[in-house]
């Protein structure tokens, strides 16, 4: 009897901890990062040296400008020119600078999307770095420069559907917060210690290599649900921007990922030495014997 209440528990604490752990790090990534202005800079400003992102921008400056201009058989030699030239221009400071200032704008329409009612595209405006091109090209001499329109220009990286089918889930997991979290830390102590106190060295063992493969399945079902949402949130994107966004999407959830890694790693420790610690507790049980 007391074997299949054993057996029961375990599954218990496994089930426990394959739920809580992506729970506790996506409500803890809502509350501290995408919340988080300056976390969020952070995360997406690297991306001004991103190639897609690079690509992306350059294309649209391109687009934007040979709409106002007509060549005739030189059109596409000016927009191959006009995209190199803008290509160039995207790594250099003034580029970095605009990338940034864009992208403080477009966390604020991640949160006003995501608490609001109704759901707007989430999008960053190019229209910054269509003016730091324009002074650019023209200073240089560049032909056509004169030309480039400054006005809204944006990467879409959340549509208004996405965005309407996702404003539940971000609302309870920012109100969930970071106590998933200490409730994960506050039951594998709990579990552990009382493992160790009421049923010995066998006992605790036991338990650990139980929470090592909850946390190992936890770590997979949260690297899963990234990879699900990627999917998601891409699905909805023009063709045309999808390379700037996915850089975007990979740049916010990195930690995420990083999270995944480090339980996955904390998860196979606590298996291994359990499983281990096991077999040597029952071969030094049998030399006893003997």
């Amino acid at each position: 009897m007391r074997t299949y209440i054993s057996a029961a528990l375990s599954a218990v604490l496994l089930v426990l901890l394959a739920v809580l752990v992506p729970l506790s790090a996506l409500s803890a990534w809502v509350d501290l990062e995408l919340d988080d202005t300056d976390r969020y800079l952070a995360a997406v400003s690297p991306l001004a040296s991103d190639p897609d992102v690079q690509d992306t921008v350059a294309t649209q400056v391109t687009d934007e400008t040979m709409k106002n201009i007509d060549l005739g058989p030189l059109q596409e030699t000016a927009a191959q020119f006009l995209h190199g030239t803008a290509l160039s221009f995207t790594t250099t400071e003034a580029f970095q600078r605009a990338w940034d200032g864009a992208n403080r704008a477009a966390h604020q329409a991640v949160t006003a999307s995501l608490r609001g009612e109704d759901g707007q595209a989430v999008t960053v405006d190019l229209a910054p770095v269509l003016e730091e091109v324009k002074r650019e090209l023209a200073g240089s001499g560049v032909p056509f420069a004169d030309r480039i329109p400054v006005r809204k220009t944006a990467i879409t990286v959340l549509s208004a559907d996405r965005a309407d089918d996702l404003r539940s889930s971000f609302r309870w997991l920012r109100y969930c917060s970071v106590w998933p979290a200490v409730a994960t830390v506050v039951l594998l102590v709990l579990v552990l210690g009382l493992a160790l106190v009421r049923g010995g060295p066998r006992a605790g063992l036991t338990a650990a290599a139980v929470a090592g493969g909850g946390l190992v399945l936890g770590a997979v079902l949260l690297r899963i649900a990234v990879a699900v949402g990627r999917d998601r949130v891409l699905d909805e994107v023009p063709g045309t921007d999808r390379g700037g966004a996915a850089a975007v999407y990979d740049a916010v959830t990195a930690s995420l990922l990083t999270t995944v890694w480090g339980v996955l790693i904390a998860g196979a420790v606590l298996v291994i030495a359990g499983a281990a610690g096991r077999v040597v507790a029952a071969r030094r049980g049998v030399g006893h014997r003997s």
